[in-house]
């Protein structure tokens, strides 16, 4: 077991422009994994403790001798890095949108993750009439219930995100012992989910989540909505922050009153529940306007548009307010404003 201080840290510069990349990335509902320890985020990403810290002009690793250097490839991946320029993306959706090109100037270097599927799946099962912080909480009683240690960083534990074997154990217990870590009604859905995995693909298991990087969008969708508990919101986030559906679009009502107040988007139904007919409308209208990568677009939209995402320009410390004011669910969405 690694039981590291951060001061003992060796620091190596992964030469990310803040144009490519901020680290509050981490903190607007995407992942529910990531802590902050002063200046450090940090998280597990494969059984591997990972030290991250931003500077004014790039984003450093922590390491030390236990740890692998090699993570940095792996780190890439995470943030997609040499998959896409998100400068080019700025300057592409600029052109295209003026309203971007506006919101965008202080919301620099928000980027999607490319998560591992099977926690990006379960994380927003738990998603469902919930907020960040609560979400959090939920994530980590897993990892601290069903996962395995794997380190410890200045006296805080940190756990990688379980198996589905690991929590499936006891099948017959499932539901039960998430029930009594507070999961609720979502601990029949995580239980029914896995119950379903296991069963219709037994052999690759929750790794058959992966393939759907490889199918349409629509056949990627459609297959996640066969498990419990998802629904066109949670699959549209799984989708798009890991399984490389650049295209998927999470509509909720925030996004929703976005496109009826910045882009003169028209219904009869302006005003009302947010229903499936109006999900696909508002998620075409994006992406008829963004075209390729219209769900990363769409997210920095959202995330300019947060009470609870709030920052400066370049040269003043960005400030995040609290997280509970933003609201992460799959069915009638709120933001508190």
């Amino acid at each position: 077991m690694l039981k590291l201080q951060s001061a003992s840290l060796l620091w190596k510069d992964l030469h990310i422009s803040p144009h490519e990349l901020r680290l509050n990335t981490l903190r607007c509902g995407q992942s529910f994994r990531w802590k902050q320890l002063n200046e450090n985020w940090v998280s597990v990403l494969n059984g591997r403790l990972v030290v991250l810290k931003e500077t004014p002009t790039t984003i450093l690793y922590g390491y030390d001798q236990a740890l692998n250097a090699g993570a940095v490839t792996e780190i890439r991946d995470y943030f997609q890095l040499d998959r896409v320029s998100l400068q080019d993306c700025y300057q592409r959706w600029s052109k295209m949108d003026p309203n971007f090109a506006k919101k965008s100037v202080h919301f620099q270097g928000i980027r999607m993750l490319r998560q591992d599927p099977w926690e990006n799946l379960i994380s927003f099962i738990c998603s469902s009439n919930n907020n960040i912080s609560r979400i959090s909480q939920m994530v980590n009683k897993m990892c601290v219930r069903f996962g395995k240690k794997a380190a410890i960083l200045d006296d805080t534990e940190f756990y990688d995100f379980p198996t589905l074997d690991e929590i499936t154990t006891d099948d017959n217990k499932v539901e039960s012992i998430l029930r009594e870590l507070g999961f609720g009604y979502r601990a029949k859905y995580i239980a029914n989910t896995c119950s379903k995995i296991k069963a219709d693909h037994p052999d690759r298991k929750e790794k058959w989540l992966h393939t759907l990087r490889e199918v349409s969008y629509e056949e990627a969708k459609s297959s996640l909505m066969t498990l419990q508990g998802v629904g066109p919101k949670v699959a549209d986030c799984v989708c798009l922050m890991s399984l490389d559906q650049t295209e998927s679009i999470p509509v909720d009502t925030h996004v929703w009153q976005i496109a009826l107040r910045d882009y003169g988007f028209s219904s009869k139904k302006k005003g009302k529940t947010l229903d499936s007919k109006l999900y696909l409308q508002v998620g075409d209208h994006f992406r008829t306007l963004f075209g390729e990568y219209s769900g990363w677009a769409h997210s920095v939209l959202f995330t300019a548009d947060l009470k609870g995402f709030e920052m400066v320009d370049n040269n003043k410390k960005r400030k995040m307010v609290k997280e509970q004011e933003i609201i992460v669910v799959s069915k009638k969405t709120k933001s508190k404003r």
